[in-house]
């Protein structure tokens, strides 16, 4: 596995800047957000040259940009933000070819008008169901057109609040664009140990064979997020349950400080070896 941070962790309105901190704190990879190229996460345009100077800047300190966000709430209560959302999606798309990345993490989205992040309880209704697969699909016809995939991540408080219906808009999609970012921390708040694992260990079984990133943030005791290595989960069995399936792809922290990111690359470091070195013996 690659150990990789969100690009945005770190100041910086330049891609140079953001990625060049990035290898300074010891990470080979970056979830990309154009707030590092000094525009809005989802922007209305992207012009070329904005787009080649995150590849080039890629390139010069050696940090891959293995995803790009492309979060906006795909099932708000108006219609007309989402539109606008799938319009900054489509640019997003159109230009990931140029900044040297091929996937976009989404956000299934929630009933609540104001935060994306925040639980609903219209999210369960059908009519949300209804409108995630509506937009999912407009979604997945801008990745066909530009050639990139979706990656969505059960999280408690949208839609798609656990594996279970990730699973589902999977199968109801039948689309290879659709893959899975798993964050264990968003699989739930307060649990004890032998239940997280359970909770880990089943979503990342049922989801093995779309899985293209990891997530990596942690949960306090009381069921705040916290980070990594700094809360209740169990970092040795998730990452060693991410190789039993063959997971090989990039480990990425968010959540976090600046200040913290040295700390956090020594301690996931660790955590990945230790897990290599318990796949070999």
């Amino acid at each position: 596995m690659k150990l990789g941070i969100f690009a945005k962790t770190f100041d910086g309105t330049d891609p140079q800047t953001a990625l060049k901190a990035v290898a300074g704190a010891g990470f080979a990879c970056a979830q990309y957000n154009m707030a590092c190229s000094g525009l809005p996460p989802m922007p209305d345009e992207i012009s070329d040259a904005q787009a080649r100077s995150v590849a080039d800047a890629a390139a010069s300190t050696g940090v891959e940009i293995v995803a790009v966000s492309g979060t906006y709430n795909m099932i708000h209560p108006d219609l007309a933000v989402r539109r606008a959302g799938h319009r900054r999606l489509a640019v997003l798309a159109e230009r990931c070819a140029a900044m040297s990345t091929g996937l976009i993490t989404l956000c299934t989205g929630t009933r609540d008008p104001v935060d994306q992040w925040k639980e609903h309880p219209d999210n369960n209704s059908p009519e949300a169901w209804r409108d995630l697969l509506e937009a999912m699909e407009t979604a997945i016809g801008i990745a066909d057109r530009y050639d990139v995939d979706l990656g969505i991540e059960p999280e408690l408080a949208n839609v798609v609040n656990s594996a279970g219906a990730a699973r589902r808009l999977i199968d109801e999609l039948k689309s290879p664009r659709l893959k899975i970012v798993m964050d264990p921390a968003n699989l739930f708040e307060v649990a004890t140990v032998e239940e997280q694992r359970t909770i880990v260990s089943s979503a990342i079984d049922l989801l093995a064979d779309r899985i293209v990133m990891a997530h990596a943030k942690d949960r306090t005791i009381d069921g705040r997020f916290a980070t990594a290595g700094k809360g209740v989960l169990d970092y040795t069995h998730y990452l060693r349950k991410l190789a039993s399936v063959g997971f090989s792809g990039s480990l990425i922290t968010h959540g976090l400080s600046a200040s913290e990111a040295e700390g956090v690359a020594t301690f996931l470091g660790s955590r990945l070896q230790s897990t290599v070195g318990a796949a070999n013996e």
